[in-house]
């Protein structure tokens, strides 16, 4: 059993910033990536960002720039770091892990960037 332990979220004005952490535990066998995705109210789940376990990382196009994901492997923690946000970044964001043996996700972090 692989548990995924998500904090940092909140409300934020226009502009401002926030830090999103993941932390993964358990059963973890060979962690391949780990990553963020978001889901907007009465929208599907996107992705966002994810880092591999060599250190490759990508960001979607709407967040590139603004956003940074980083990793503490000896923790198997994950970051995001938001910047400039915008109204639009309203979501709950979730982390995911992804290892030799399946994906999993975390209970999701409520943003919300007030206009």
């Amino acid at each position: 059993q692989v548990q995924l332990v998500e904090s940092g979220g909140g409300l934020v004005q226009t502009g401002g910033s926030l830090r999103l952490s993941c932390a993964a535990s358990g059963s973890i066998v060979s962690i391949n990536a780990m990553g963020w995705f978001r889901q907007a109210p009465g929208k599907e789940r996107l992705w966002v960002a994810h880092i591999t376990s060599d250190g490759r990382i990508a960001y979607a196009d709407a967040v590139k720039g603004r956003f940074t994901i980083s990793r503490d492997g000896a923790k198997n923690t994950v970051y995001l770091q938001l910047s400039s946000l915008k109204p639009e970044d309203t979501a709950v964001y979730y982390c995911k892990l992804q290892d030799r043996i399946g994906n999993y996700w975390g209970q999701g972090s409520q943003v919300t960037v007030s206009s």
